[in-house]
């Protein structure tokens, strides 16, 4: 009797977890489960490409300064040398300083 009754709960536990894997891979084949992990890997990769692009930005920052460090270009200039900047011109004065080079007077040469 006992071994009947452990028999069937062992089948019984076993037909429960046959069950339960089946279903957890079919649900993990369904559409939706596809793409919410194709979008949580791309978001991944994505974070791995930002993070891959912030260490190169921070080398190449390490790199110039250390060429800038050997080629002696880290001190300011004095300040006689800077030279001077323009005035800003505006709309109007650029139009009187670059008149367009061809105007039509109404008028056809032939």
């Amino acid at each position: 009797m006992f071994r009947r009754t452990f028999w069937f709960t062992t089948g019984v536990a076993a037909g429960v977890w046959a069950t339960t894997k089946v279903n957890r891979k079919l649900n993990q084949l369904t559409p939706e489960s596809l793409a919410a992990r194709a979008a949580d890997r791309a978001v991944l990769a994505g974070r791995r490409v930002k993070l891959f692009a912030l260490d190169v930005r921070e080398g190449m920052a390490d790199r110039e300064t250390a060429l800038r460090d050997a080629l002696g270009l880290t001190a300011a200039p004095p300040a006689d040398d800077i030279p001077e900047l323009p005035a800003p011109r505006g709309p109007g004065r650029l139009a009187q300083t670059y008149p367009t080079p061809y105007r039509t007077t109404g008028k056809e040469d032939h």
